[in-house]
């Protein structure tokens, strides 16, 4: 291998090594949002390795040689620096949900997965964001494993006061006005 193809092969690792570095949150320089640092690693790292390969399938040697290689990988370096400059910026305008906060807490069925004693903490299962979420829970009476709840109140972040819901048996005779209405 000759010196030509060494030079852009550690051209190439340079660039591996910088995109590494910028996915992982590394900052070494700024360009002012003008051009991440993910495309300029990319395009950096394909030219690298396709004037290595160039280098070394080509027989030719020579000053014109090492500029006609360097060509081949500024050719192919271009479409890799822009893909990389459109995956960066279609991956910063993405958009996302909001986080739950514990103001989404309220108004929400549960169910109590560890009875809550009258004075004391117990657990409950809330779905949160489409997610199973378990909390501590407290409520005015003890509530049994398995009951319905009604979330009241968060009074903190992994904490929530409940009501169990109030069944309705089917019938006259159980209706809050009584049998006569």
């Amino acid at each position: 291998m000759d010196a030509v193809t060494v030079l852009f092969l550690a051209i190439g690792g340079l660039g591996v090594l910088l995109l590494a570095m910028s996915l992982l949150g590394v900052e070494l320089f700024d360009l002012d949002g003008l051009i991440p640092l993910e495309s300029v690693a990319a395009g950096l790292a394909m030219f690298g390795f396709t004037a290595a390969i160039a280098s070394a399938t080509t027989d030719l040697r020579g000053g014109l040689a090492v500029l006609a290689v360097a060509g081949i990988g500024a050719l192919a370096a271009l479409p890799a620096g822009w893909l990389a400059l459109r995956l960066s910026r279609a991956a910063q305008r993405m958009p996302t949900d909001a986080t739950p906060s514990r103001d989404d807490l309220l108004g929400q069925l549960g169910v109590v997965v560890t009875p809550i004693p009258a004075s004391g903490y117990g657990e409950v299962r809330v779905a949160l964001g489409g997610q199973p979420v378990k909390l501590n829970a407290t409520a005015a009476e003890p509530v049994p494993l398995g009951t319905q709840v009604f979330v009241i109140t968060a009074p903190s972040e992994t904490s929530v006061f409940v009501e169990p819901v109030p069944s309705h048996p089917a019938g006259p005779a159980s209706h809050p006005a009584g049998p006569d209405r």
